[in-house]
């Protein structure tokens, strides 16, 4: 047998199927565009899905790929010799070309003559009744003895989320020659003498939401061939662990700091197995986009970088340390995964801060975890409580695989129903706090059949029409007559609905006989606009023919916010790198507000260079145009889609091309209405940016005349300071300085004349010291402007004195404040400042404490400070 590294047996695999014809695309993002069913992309076939269903057009009937992949599912089995989340599948498709016989065909050809890996130790399963195949298999020259018929749980190919194409498929498997030694042994038995090299997939079905399954109108061929597994059978290795893909990783870890001597060397091992393979998938993850958080793909991504975390704590890792591994996964896939180098920095940054922020809960947690479980033991039970373990997930940020992990490592399960319960109820809370009354209950709310609107707005925003449906108060009606509040639905409307961050239009529907006042546009479905306003004039009825205007000026206003919001996430993307990614907008007339993924503040350089580069586009007076394409087409071309929405087979795509038309500013999904060029949009100012989450940066702005506004109002405060100050605005900055030099020495003499006053008033004070069982004892109401002010006249006193107390009472904002200062004779003699200006405190109405040689406290009511200053005497008599 041929031994090939991985680079090798996937450019061998690429060509092969590049000689038979077929068309080698990239491997696409791990995280799924425009199709909500699937958290990640779990396959090869996820991104020929849509030419398979007949929802676009392939560039080839014939494809080939090796496409990153990430299942969720073997997260917990990771460690293993073979379990993955991350890892690359190597595939051929047809789309409605070539079916059974020749993917059977090429298989063996590529297996044995590529790989030229033994036929003796090759064995074949198919589904159950797929004679078809079985004939095929027989057809090259396999006995019936290495072909194995398997059922459906085994042969038989699901769709890729809850929907989809589907079929019986045939595995080709590598025979080891040492396993469990029972006689049924065979392709089915779990004993690792077989490991799955390839699996052929015939897709002949669809299968809906409800498991109904059609045959497809033509079928097509989906194979998925691991390249780790295959690498490990090419290298002669027992595990994937120790093939080159992951060598220089295990190489980086051992040898671990100091692997516990108690855990034994297969659980080090496998401790070793989990940080290697979680630590290149975190950083697949990163680059292609997702954030740690605590909801869907951002929630996988925490989990199994906490669980790396955990297992390195198990080999000695102290510090941080999984930024280390992304470094030799970017160093060692660079060169095939562009994404990895380009978004170098921002993985490594996105690690670090994860992982500090969870080392920081991390201890508290397991101590945490470890009295609950001793607890559980104590009190003669194996189950750990529902409710604990969902403190531990919501307090310290443990996922609840972790917790359940640990706690099977010690021999106790957990109640996974109990956890359930307590999400449930923090979901309730959180809905409760959320609702609001809608005037109307399910039970009385009314069925509208609504037509379908046709929007006209992208190119008019006046345009004659016919009213559909008027609703009054909720129920449906055939006029609405002065000053009633109504909803119209319109055939064809100029109105933009509401959608997509941007906000819905305003303006006015005038009939025959009446005017209605729209305040707003809402978008109720994809091809449903429903118009809110007031009958300001006569009377509307359904049936009427009537002119829907839309407010020009502020439909300008929106549009010139939205066509920058495009512009900006281009300049972040120049300035920060290609992680950047929108996560959320608001474009409204007056301003907008762009989130986006970053991990940290921009500092004002990327700020002013992210604006810089905004307004050089602006005023190049770019072409903005828009049009309509397929949506594999579309992301095929580069364009940006914001991750979570739901595309449809078309798509608008809104592009903004350069000075020379084969450059590109950007191109995203957009249905939203933008200016013709962008020099419409005149000047582009960033007001503020800020955090909104972890990973979450927001930025807001204005534009064209909210920049002209915002430039209003600042000239004209600068021109009152001016006035103010006697002076001209350009001689304000100047002027100011001066100002705050002269007010910081006045300041400087008052605090000097106040330290002397102080001293004066210090003096006087020694008279006031009482003898308290052999203690000097000085509680007094003095004024001081600070506390600092107060410290330096106890410090002072403190050393006058010798052996004292010393209780200090002023007045501050209105509010009391105390010091306390115990020598360190009293200190030793158990006296404490901390303890008595608590005490102290407490008459008017607060807090505080305290080291023994000092404490402050404050309170609320002034009027007993005295009161409370009496009480010190007592203390140190009692005491």
């Amino acid at each position: 047998m041929k031994t090939m590294n991985s680079n090798e047996i996937r450019e061998a695999f690429l060509r092969f199927f590049a000689e038979k014809g077929h068309t080698v695309l990239p491997s696409s993002s791990l995280v799924p565009h425009g199709d909500p069913t699937l958290l990640l992309t779990s396959a090869g076939v996820v991104q020929i899905k849509p030419y398979f269903m007949g929802e676009a057009t392939p560039p080839s009937p014939r494809l080939v790929s090796c496409q990153k992949c990430f299942r969720t599912t073997d997260i917990d089995s990771v460690g293993d010799a073979s379990h993955l989340t991350f890892f690359e599948m190597l595939g051929n498709f047809s789309v409605g070309d070539y079916f059974k016989k020749e993917a059977i065909a090429w298989a063996w050809e590529f297996v044995t003559e590529r790989l030229h890996l033994p036929e003796e130790r090759l064995w074949i399963t198919i589904f159950l009744d797929d004679d078809e195949a079985f004939d095929h298999w027989l057809d090259i020259g396999i006995s019936r003895e290495r072909i194995v018929r398997c059922g459906e749980e085994d042969n038989f190919w699901g769709p890729p989320g809850d929907s989809g194409p589907c079929g019986p498929c045939s595995e080709i498997l590598y025979d080891f020659g040492i396993g469990c030694g029972e006689p049924g042994c065979g392709p089915t038995c779990n004993c690792g003498r077989f490991s799955e090299i390839w699996n052929l997939v015939f897709t002949q079905y669809y299968q809906d939401e409800r498991g109904n399954r059609t045959p497809l109108p033509r079928p097509n061929i989906d194979t998925g061939m691991g390249l780790e597994r295959t690498a490990a059978i090419m290298q002669g290795k027992k595990s994937v662990y120790e093939t080159d893909l992951f060598k220089p990783i295990m190489d980086r870890i051992s040898p671990s700091p100091q692997p516990s001597p108690t855990r034994g060397e297969e659980a080090n091992e496998r401790a070793m197995r989990v940080v290697a393979e979680h630590g290149r998938a975190i950083a697949f993850l990163i680059a292609d986009g997702v954030v740690p958080s605590n909801e869907g793909r951002g929630y996988v991504l925490r989990r199994i970088l906490r669980r790396a975390v955990l297992f390195g704590k198990k080999l000695g890792f102290d510090e941080p340390f999984l930024s280390e591994i992304a470094k030799v996964v970017i160093e060692q896939m660079g060169w095939l995964y562009p994404e990895l180098a380009t978004s170098r920095d921002y993985i490594i940054n996105t690690i670090d801060l994860e992982e500090s922020k969870f080392d920081q809960t991390l201890n508290t947690g397991m101590r945490l975890l470890d009295e609950i479980m001793a607890q559980t033991k104590a009190n003669g039970l194996a189950i750990v409580p529902g409710e604990q373990a969902f403190r531990l997930y919501d307090t310290y940020g443990f996922p609840k695989e972790i917790t359940f992990e640990i706690a099977a490592e010690h021999g106790l399960s957990m109640d996974l129903e109990g956890f359930g319960r307590e999400m449930e109820r923090q979901r309730e809370r959180a809905r409760a706090a959320q609702k609001f009354d809608r005037g109307q209950s399910e039970e009385s709310a009314i069925v509208v059949r609504y037509p379908p609107v046709r929007f006209v707005g992208y190119d008019k925003l006046s345009h004659a029409s016919k009213i559909a449906v008027l609703l009054v108060s909720g129920q449906q009606v055939l006029t609405a007559s002065q000053w009633q509040e109504v909803e119209v639905t319109l055939y064809e409307t100029p109105f933009y609905g509401e959608m997509g961050g941007q906000v819905g239009d305003i303006g006015e529907i005038k009939g025959p006989q009446g005017r209605v006042i729209i305040i707003n546009a809402v978008r109720q479905a994809d091809d449903l606009v429903v118009h809110l306003g007031r009958v300001d004039e006569g009377r509307v009825s359904v049936g009427e023919e009537v002119m829907a205007k839309v407010d020009f000026e502020r439909r300008l206003d929106i549009a010139r916010n939205h066509t920058a919001t495009h512009l900006l996430q281009a300049a972040l993307r120049h300035v920060l790198g290609d992680q950047v990614r929108q996560a959320g907008s608001l474009v409204a007339p007056d301003h907008f507000r762009f989130d986006f993924t970053h991990l940290i503040a921009l500092s004002k350089e990327e700020l002013s260079a992210v604006q810089r580069v905004v307004n050089e586009n602006i005023r190049r007076n770019l072409p903005v145009s828009s049009r309509v394409a397929d949506y594999s087409q579309a992301m095929a071309e580069g364009a940006l889609a914001f991750f979570g929405e739901k595309y449809g087979d078309e798509v608008r795509m809104l592009e903004i091309k350069g000075s020379d038309s084969s450059a590109r500013i950007s191109a995203e999904l957009c249905g939203g209405t933008h200016v013709r060029s962008t020099g419409e949009i005149g000047f582009f100012h960033i007001t503020s940016e800020r955090s909104i989450g972890s990973g979450m940066r927001r930025i807001e702005g204005v534009t064209g005349r909210g920049v002209e506004a915002l430039i209003g109002e600042r000239l004209a405060a600068l021109e009152a300071v001016a006035g103010q100050l006697e002076t001209s605005p350009s001689e304000v900055g100047e002027r100011l300085a001066m100002l705050i030099a002269d007010f910081d020495a006045e300041r400087k003499r008052a605090r000097g004349l106040e330290s002397r006053l102080l001293r004066g008033t210090a003096e006087s004070l020694l008279r006031e010291v009482r003898q308290v069982d052999g203690v000097n004892v000085l509680a007094a109401r003095v004024s001081a402007s600070n506390m600092e002010l107060l410290r330096q006249m106890g410090d002072w006193l403190k050393d006058k004195l010798g052996s004292a107390v010393i209780v200090l009472g002023v007045v501050l904002e209105g509010n009391p404040r105390f010091l306390a200062m115990v020598t360190p004779d009293l200190v030793a003699r158990g006296i404490h400042a901390g303890d008595i200006v608590k005490q102290v405190a407490q008459v008017t109405g607060g807090g505080g404490g305290g080291k023994a040689d000092i404490g402050q406290a404050g309170g609320k009511d002034k009027s007993k400070i005295d009161e409370a200053l009496r009480l010190v005497p007592k203390l140190i008599a009692k005491g």
